[in-house]
């Protein structure tokens, strides 16, 4: 299994316009092959953070996901929302 951690964060006049594009694709992202969960957080000192949080079987499901048209439209409305560079782990749990 895949625990995905991507860390985002935008223009502060963006956020609830990014919070939207997520609610809207929360249930696709969800209905993907492989994935198993999936979150949105907040940070508690910087409302402009975000990370998503993601389970994925496996790899192949994941860039599966990530070579999708349905993300790269979600992605290319997400990014123009951005202020700063996202930050991505991959990550299996190991105990």
């Amino acid at each position: 299994m895949i625990k995905r951690l991507v860390r985002l964060s935008f223009q502060e006049d963006k956020i609830e316009d990014f919070i939207e594009i997520f609610r809207e694709r929360k249930k696709n992202i969800k209905e993907s092959p492989g994935c198993t969960h999936l979150e949105l957080l907040q940070d508690k000192n910087n409302k402009n953070v975000f990370f998503t949080l993601s389970y994925w079987d496996s790899e192949v499901d994941l860039e599966n996901y990530r070579q999708s048209d349905f993300f790269k439209a979600t992605w290319k409305k997400t990014k123009i929302l951005f202020n700063d560079k996202p930050m991505v782990w991959s990550t299996e749990v190991i105990a």
